[in-house]
């Protein structure tokens, strides 16, 4: 990924269960407060997984530890990369994201990153305007690293659950 892409801004694991997550996480860590994103319909028109269009429903819990963005992620129903890392490897990490600066940017980071080995597994545009790519490159021994250009609605939303950490 190298210059095209910055330094980790979120953390995520994948979870059959948020509550017992959150519970467990803001005991260990501190965390103030969980936002959820119940339901999240990621659609063919807008998704891939493994290279095929991809329709799935994941609920997301987010908060912040400092400047870090944690994410939880518990897969609903259709097939996708948390459902089968849930199903392969059990509730764990799942994968660190960097931030790309700018839409280029995130189309750099992907060639570089193809350039050094990693395949995408699954692709996409969330609803709100964030475009995320996840890697697989067993060599960076984390199960995925994410790449992401979040937009200006995206951004005030995470703006607004780093506030509510204060």
């Amino acid at each position: 990924m190298r210059n095209s892409a910055q330094t980790p801004v979120q953390i995520a694991w994948v979870t059959p269960d948020l509550d017992a997550t959150e519970t467990a996480l803001t005991g260990l860590l501190g965390v103030k407060k969980w936002v959820r994103m119940p339901e999240v319909h990621f659609g063919p028109d807008t998704c891939s997984y493994r290279g095929r269009p991809a329709d799935f429903v994941a609920s997301i819990s987010l908060s912040y530890l400092g400047e870090m963005q944690l994410e939880l992620i518990q897969p609903v129903r259709g097939e996708n990369i948390y459902s089968d890392f849930l199903r392969d490897s059990g509730p764990g990490l799942h994968h660190i994201c960097v931030e790309a600066d700018s839409p280029e940017g995130f189309a750099a980071a992907l060639a570089a990153a193809g350039d050094d080995g990693a395949t995408v597994v699954q692709q996409g545009v969330m609803p709100g305007g964030m475009r995320f790519a996840y890697l697989s490159a067993p060599q960076a021994a984390v199960p995925f690293v994410e790449i992401a250009h979040i937009g200006p609605e995206i951004r005030a939303f995470f703006d607004y659950i780093k506030q509510e950490q204060r």
